[in-house]
């Protein structure tokens, strides 16, 4: 009996301390809702690899359905992300995904890259946002926005997309690594690993490996 309540009490505790986090993290949102009904949180995912496309996520919450556990996607772990990408695809009013091909990055630039990414997310959303909540970075759209530097620990929307753009990421660089598996890709997901680096020394570039990042390495 008394571990069942213990047990009990313990939720309690972190369903309360959930629900502040969430509270702290709608700080912007709250303030924003008395002038637009609809907030598009928008991040993105995969400047930094060496291989694969850079993705980015838009999402519209349900401010009053709360989605508990929302956070910056790096500070969760595997389970709590999928948890949390099953719930925001499910309980979120809208979300949409885009991304820059690897052959984008090479030609554009990443940060250019990543911007056509975020617009073709927000293109992508079955409702147009009365504002766009972004992690630092601006767009040319012609949707009020607003930057917001560390956004995706800081906004719950924001925080929403980089969950969403993450796991999908991920996904996508788990199947390249059945297609390409000299370069373990489903553990490295693309970025610059000691081991990474070591399979490109050896065995070249694949098809997903931008060329502008790998110039060094490949000499």
């Amino acid at each position: 009996m008394y571990k069942i309540l213990d047990k009990y009490e313990r939720n309690l505790n972190n369903k309360v301390l959930l629900e502040k986090e969430y509270q702290k993290r709608c700080k912007y949102e709250n303030e924003l809702i008395k002038n637009y009904k609809f907030i598009a949180g928008i991040d993105e995912v995969g400047r930094g690899p060496l291989a694969g496309p850079v993705y980015a996520a838009a999402v519209i919450l349900d401010f009053e359905n709360p989605i508990l556990g929302i956070k910056d996607s790096k500070k969760l772990t595997e389970k709590q992300r999928l948890e949390l990408y099953e719930k925001i695809k499910t309980e979120a009013l809208a979300y949409s995904l885009g991304y820059a091909t690897v052959e984008e990055i090479d030609e554009l630039n990443i940060l250019e890259a990543t911007k056509l990414a975020m617009l073709r997310a927000i293109e992508g959303l079955k409702i147009k946002p009365d504002i766009i909540m972004i992690d630092a970075l601006k767009l040319d759209i012609d949707v009020p926005q607003i930057s917001i530097i560390k956004g995706d620990d800081l906004s719950v929307s924001i925080g929403a997309a980089s969950i969403i753009a993450k796991v999908e990421r991920d996904l996508y660089m788990q199947k390249a690594s059945i297609q390409y598996p000299l370069y373990n890709f489903a553990q490295n997901k693309g970025y610059g690993t000691k081991e990474h680096i070591e399979a490109i020394k050896k065995y070249g570039p694949c098809e997903i490996h931008r060329g502008t990042f790998i110039r060094n390495i490949i000499g």
